[in-house]
């Protein structure tokens, strides 16, 4: 099993979502984040002035699956979260060691 943790642009969210979707992804976590990278941050304007910020508003998405869709899931996230633009995040996949689904007890594969 692994573990698949994408930083992307929020408006990007609904996007990977539903690509996610379509390849058989049966659920997600979704957390909005801050941070940075390369970037460095951003100038903004609020109420005529201007500042910088130097962390971004960013969405994590956090999804379990077994090891024979996480290439597939990976690809997914990297089409559909796309701009081509500096920022478009990161994909970071771990090994997954366990899984249980509470209400069942059922581990492993199809625990997720």
């Amino acid at each position: 099993m692994k573990y698949i943790i994408a930083i992307i642009k929020p408006f990007k969210l609904d996007e990977v979502r539903d690509a996610l979707g379509a390849i058989g992804v049966a659920g997600m976590t979704v957390s909005e984040v801050k941070g940075f990278g390369r970037q460095k941050g951003q100038t903004e304007i609020y109420r005529g002035a201007e500042y910088s910020t130097n962390m971004l508003p960013k969405v994590k998405i956090e999804v379990a699956c077994s090891d024979a869709l996480a290439p597939q899931v990976v690809e997914t996230i990297q089409q559909s979260a796309s701009t081509e633009a500096i920022g478009d995040g990161k994909v970071f996949v771990l090994d997954l060691a366990s899984a249980t689904r509470i209400r069942t007890g059922e581990t492993g594969d199809t625990a997720l």
